[in-house]
């Protein structure tokens, strides 16, 4: 049996995929298998595949038509024999030595999955860069914990599939599968596997590198987009039927609206009109909903005024023309808070520098720095 089984998404990811098999073939540990699905690619992908499996046995590869990354996950898994579940993206590079370190971690610890950092890797401008939800510097420690040991920390976590190392009895146990024939399927996988979890780490070690590029399905800005409204509601729903929402039901009305904010504005312009058709719809739902107080008593003022625009305004212009001014009102306030917390800053060094000058130390060695 293998240590590791590597799940590898595939879907028309020609121009990256040697380096990223090569990335995990070349791992320090070797005791692994990589399950790649083809997912209906129409470019060279599914022959780098047979290439790469003919050279080295460790690759198993599969075909399906079109289904999206969820779909081609969930029967990967179940074809998989490894002890612990890794899924990776086929454009991205993993670490040659990181699955033997989350393999080592994983089992001096018993964890159920492991969560660890990583880098992006702009394509475009060929520049790597840090985000806060990547690396996750506040959460970080060395102790195993559980979900209900997070708290509201539990929304600063980086939901992505490929920056966990899963235990794959764990998955198992709790029957968990990705939502199929929608983009975003990672966020509800994620909180699928949070609920349950008893033993958790994070590892601060960045062993990722994630590549932002035109192609990527998350970049696209396409009508999928507005799957962003469904997830948000079956993570609603998950948090319901686990017996979390009223606990945490103000980070949750807050972020469903400001997510379907941010997908709305970076939608292309071609699908901007149907995606406000399809947000109306979903929050005039929320109207009639036994939880309409909470959720309005939950909302913050820049969030409030979002859901408001899509319930009030007239038509879809009305709307794309107050979505600019709230983000704008909200750029405003974020410059101001930093601007703010620099002028506290300055203060503090000012504060520092003055009674620097005013020591006695600083006034004996006077005469060494006229040298």
């Amino acid at each position: 049996m293998p240590k590791v089984s590597v799940i590898i998404p595939v879907y028309n990811a020609q121009k990256y995929l040697k380096e990223a098999l090569d990335s995990v073939l070349n791992q320090s540990l070797k005791s692994i298998e990589v399950i790649c699905i083809d997912d209906g690619s129409i470019d060279n992908s599914f022959n780098i595949l047979n290439e790469y499996s003919l050279k080295d046995n460790r690759i198993k590869i599969f075909k399906q038509e079109n289904k999206g990354a969820g779909a081609a996950r969930n029967f990967a898994l179940n074809q998989s024999k490894g002890k612990y579940i890794y899924f990776m993206d086929a454009d991205d590079i993993l670490d040659t030595n990181a699955l033997k370190q989350f393999y080592k971690i994983s089992e001096e610890n018993s964890l159920d999955f492991l969560i660890f950092q990583a880098i992006n890797y702009n394509e475009e401008k060929s520049t790597y860069y840090n985000i806060p939800i990547y690396l996750m510097d506040d959460l970080i420690n060395d102790k195993v914990f559980s979900f209900d040991e997070l708290d509201d920390n539990i929304f600063k976590i980086n939901v992505t599939a490929w920056s966990k190392f899963y235990n794959k009895d764990y998955l198992l146990k709790i029957g968990a599968i990705f939502p199929e024939g929608v983009i975003f399927e990672d966020n509800l996988f994620f909180w699928k596997t949070m609920f349950h979890a008893k033993r958790i780490l994070f590892y601060k070690k960045c062993l990722y590198i994630h590549r932002i590029h035109l192609k990527s399905s998350t970049r696209l800005c396409d009508e999928r987009f507005i799957d962003t409204i469904k997830i948000n509601n079956l993570i609603v729903q998950e948090f319901i039927n686990e017996g979390y929402f009223d606990k945490y039901k103000k980070e949750l009305f807050n972020k469903k609206v400001m997510l379907t904010s941010v997908r709305y504005r970076t939608v292309h312009e071609d699908f901007k009109k149907y995606f406000y058709e399809k947000i109306v719809e979903d929050f005039t739902k929320i109207l009639n909903h036994e939880y309409y107080d909470d959720f309005r008593d939950s909302l913050g003022e820049i969030n409030t005024l979002r859901f408001e625009n899509a319930i009030l305004s007239k038509n879809f212009k009305e709307y794309d023309l107050k979505s600019q001014y709230i983000e704008l009102k909200r750029e405003n306030r974020e410059i101001l808070k930093e601007n703010n917390s620099l002028k506290r800053q300055i203060n503090k060094l000012n504060k520092k520098n003055k009674q620097l000058l005013s020591s006695k130390s600083w006034k004996i060695t006077k005469i060494f720095r006229r040298n």
